[in-house]
């Protein structure tokens, strides 16, 4: 039996595994990949030829569940008749309720946690028998042990990282088997954000011939050969494992194939290898393709190095590998370039829950979530601060966007914030952890550096920079192809023994900084101090303020008695602590870019009464804030303006409120109930003269009222409507208008998706708007929602983005936040209909249908 380090076979597209091994699909070969039902266009066509002998098979469905820790629950002969039955992925600590004494605390944000176990009975095919069976755990949060027929296969502290074991030694070929796991999140805190509970990532099993290309065994790495800064091709090197668990030596050909996204051959290779009895192989392959389709931001082509394995002209294993062909390099003078050209990392760091999915995340809710950060312009997420799930990185290759993948929170100096963190498993485990990390991921387009670690305390310990050597080795030697940092967030820090060492710094290929203006003079400096006296040092912000706050939560321009005065100046200052650095990120070159905290609301790293910590431009229902309008008017081109407060301020005539506008427009014009207020207009990057003496471009002409990076007037309060005109090079470009709502009269019911893969995983978004009697949202409405599903559909979620609410967020019911809450359904396993309807006491009713098929 192998053990779970051992983790080397190149992956299956992760959107065609999940859309073919719905319940009742067969055991998946290659040929039945073709059938997924949301396949983009993106994903590489399959040819017409026979299934490969590789068998791939979802784990996830039908399992048994009970929170508890009974004595043999492993054994075969244990009954779990009474046990709950449900489906993976699956978070048990999402299901609540939250509870201000809960030993997670803040950090979980008040959610349950304890022991649980889940089991499985499979039947195993007759056919298995002689065959390498794996069991593919994508992530277990944590401390699971895993047990086939009472035997125990292994344990995993660390949750974050996928792990596989071997079956054969156990299995029973034509008979039942059991699998039985055991999950131990007892050992609270242990983690500094809400981690969830339970086997939240999928789980596959593959049967593969005993000579076969090992777990995560493709590595594809490029190289462009450029004339006049054209990339005339591409070399592409092909490294892949082979296993031969035969006992005897096996000589067999590895014919490698390079397919374009219509299906296209590329290139192809054939070489032969000979595999020692018991032992695993490498074979390195070079090929070529010439004027490649280069994977960028704008067109994130995907080619694919489809594997095949043959002894004595038979096939004996075939898997594909999605890669694509770019150049990324981080430079000390210009900072990213993608493909020659240089990018400017407009980046967000997200965790890896989301809201009332909690751990447990169906595609699709990262895939709407992706989405609308790309429409704000955000071009880069970093996976704070743990690997992510795959379909994560296969949904950032595929949308194009950039990512820094990071590895871990702490290594061998624990955080004070918490008192069971990784620190405790890092000298058995790191580097397994960090391997089998690597190898799964290495392959994926997006990602364009690494990062070793997050506010690591070993960062000024006098033997931190052995650790760093040590990680950076593995790093180097299992992907040489992209630079490592690490977030270090105590650079200049005080007192000068908690400051990060220079040769620290000095051993990442790129300096990562975690708040680069926190410290004295950097408030202003930034990293220029830095450049000056290190103008060899390659630097990326790796987390930097945002722009926050509660979702149209705008206390803080009528303070109350009793509330913090640190909450409004932290409300008021973040805002321009934001443009600042920005103004300095997009000024200078070497700044590669940075990555702001966060793109999304997440759960714990709280305080009682508040169990979300609403740091994100989005909240938890990705749901826009403010903030989000102040990104994309910075890092989009089409026109566009947000104004901010809403316009319902009953009581308040005659008081002055400050309106203010994001906008990427020249200037701005605003109006209440017609009367014009004023036209405002700022410039950034400010443009000078060109050519000749006097010459200004037309953005440079323009109306400048202020430096800052948006716009306000001071407007004495009127019920009516706020009219904001933008220009654009001398035209009139976009118009919006806030008004004054009525009282809540009616609900209204729009969906992400009109139709859904009848596959127990697809999902849809019900978002619920509470609107006046003119159909208007009334951005104030707390109504208390109840939701009805029917049909071949259930309701998976319920949320509101309140950080303030304890409400349960698998209830069938939910109360609107500032006019809105959120509603996730999911399919079952059947074609037909689902009917939705959300009501509440005196308001109309909505409804709204979807299909699912096959």
């Amino acid at each position: 039996m192998h053990s779970a380090n051992q983790d080397l076979m190149p992956r299956i597209t992760r959107r065609e595994l999940l859309a073919a091994a719905a319940p009742g699909a067969a055991v998946l070969g290659a040929a039945a990949l073709g059938a997924a039902p949301y396949l983009d266009a993106l994903a590489p066509a399959q040819p017409q030829n026979a299934p490969s002998p590789r068998l791939t098979q979802s784990f996830d469905f039908d399992w048994k569940f009970q929170i508890g820790d009974p004595s043999g629950a492993e054994q075969p002969d244990f009954s779990d008749f009474a046990w709950r039955s449900l489906d993976l992925p699956h978070d048990w600590s999402i299901e609540g309720p939250a509870d201000e004494h809960a030993p997670s605390a803040g950090p979980g944000g008040y959610m349950p946690t304890g022991i649980a176990w889940y089991r499985k009975r499979f039947n195993a095919p007759e056919a298995w028998r002689g065959k390498t069976v794996t069991l593919v755990f994508d992530g277990v949060y944590h401390n699971s042990s895993v047990w086939l027929n009472g035997h125990l296969l292994g344990t995993r502290p660390y949750g974050f990282v996928p792990f596989f074991y071997e079956l054969a030694d156990f299995l029973r070929p034509g008979a039942e088997n059991l699998i039985a796991v055991r999950v131990d999140n007892s050992d609270q805190t242990n983690c500094r954000w809400y981690s969830g509970s339970g086997i939240y990532r999928h789980t596959w099993v593959h049967v593969l011939d005993p000579l076969h290309i090992a777990q995560w065994g493709t590595t594809v790495r490029c190289s462009l050969e450029k004339d006049s800064a054209l990339p005339v091709s591409a070399k592409i090197e092909v490294r892949t494992k082979i296993v031969n668990t035969h006992s005897s030596a096996a000589s067999c050909s590895l014919l490698t194939a390079i397919l374009s996204a219509d299906g296209a051959v590329a290139a192809t290779l054939q070489s032969a290898q000979t595999v020692a009895a018991g032992a695993t192989a490498e074979c390195v392959q070079q090929l070529s393709v010439s004027s490649p389709r280069l994977w960028s931001l704008t067109d994130p082509h995907l080619y694919t190095v489809r594997s095949t394995l043959l002894k004595s002209g038979a096939e004996v294993d075939r898997c594909d590998t999605p890669f694509g062909i770019r150049e990324a390099l981080f430079d000390a003078e210009r900072g990213f370039l993608l493909n020659g050209e240089r990018v400017k990392i407009n980046g967000v760091c997200v965790h890896p829950e989301a809201g009332c999915m909690g751990a447990a995340v169906p595609e699709r809710v990262w895939e709407r979530r992706l989405a609308i950060l790309k429409e704000m312009g955000c071009n880069a997420i970093r996976t704070s601060h743990n690997p992510f799930a795959q379909e994560f990185l296969d949904l950032c290759d595929r949308m194009g966007f950039l990512v820094m993948a990071e590895a871990f929170d702490e290594w061998r100096v624990p955080k004070g914030q918490i008192r069971h963190g990784y620190s405790k498993y890092f000298n058995e485990w790191h580097e397994r952890d960090l391997m089998n990390f690597l190898a799964r991921d290495r392959n994926h387009p997006s990602i364009v550096i690494w990062s070793a670690g997050n506010e690591i305390g070993d960062q000024s310990a006098p033997e931190g920079v052995d650790t760093l050597r040590e990680l950076m080795a593995i790093f180097h030697r299992e992907d040489p192809s992209r630079p490592v940092t690490a977030a270090c967030d105590r650079i200049a820090s005080e007192p000068p023994s908690n400051t990060v060492r220079p040769e620290f710094l000095a051993t990442l290929d790129v300096v990562g900084y975690n708040y680069v203006d926190r410290w004295r003079d950097r408030a202003d400096m930034y990293y220029s101090i830095d450049h000056a006296q290190h103008p060899e040092r390659r630097v990326i912000g790796t987390e930097s303020v945002g722009i926050g706050g509660i979702r149209g939560d705008y206390r803080y321009l009528f303070p109350q008695p009793g509330m913090p005065s640190r909450f409004f100046l932290y409300q008021q200052n973040r805002e321009l602590d934001a443009e600042e650095l920005w103004q300095f990120v997009r000024t200078y070159d070497y700044v590669a870019g940075d990555f702001m905290w966060t793109g999304i609301d997440y759960l714990g790293e709280a305080f009682w009464p508040v169990r979300i910590t609403p740091s994100g431009v989005l909240d938890t229902c990705a749901f826009k804030k403010d903030g989000f309008y102040f990104y994309q008017s910075q890092w989009t081109a089409s026109p566009m303006i947000h104004l901010l407060p809403h316009w319902n301020w009953k009581g308040k005539e005659g008081q002055p409120i400050p309106v203010t506008c994001f906008t990427n427009c020249d200037t701005v014009e605003l109006f209440l109930n017609r009367k014009s207020l004023g036209v405002k207009g700022y410039e950034f990057p400010r443009q000078g003269m060109e050519h000749i003496y006097g010459d200004y471009p037309p953005r440079a002409r323009v109306l400048r009222t202020t430096s800052d990076l948006h716009l306000t007037w001071d407007v004495l309060y009127e019920p009516g409507t706020l009219k904001a005109v933008g220009v654009k090079d001398s035209t009139v470009a976009v118009t919006i208008e806030v008004s004054t709502t009525g009282e809540p009269a009616a609900i209204a019911l729009s969906t992400d998706r009109s139709e859904l893969a009848a596959d127990r995983r697809d999902v849809a978004h019900l978002v619920i708007e509470i609107h006046d009697d003119q159909g208007r949202l009334v951005p104030t409405a707390a109504n208390k929602i109840a939701f009805t599903v029917e049909g071949e559909g259930k309701l998976i979620g319920v949320d509101n983005g309140d950080p303030f609410s304890h409400e349960d967020f698998k209830a069938s019911r939910r109360r609107a936040f500032n006019g809105l809450c959120l509603a996730i359904v999911q399919s079952t396993g059947n074609p037909g209909a689902i009917k939705i309807t959300a009501s509440s006491a005196g308001l109309a009713p909505a409804s709204v249908s979807l299909i699912t098929s096959t």
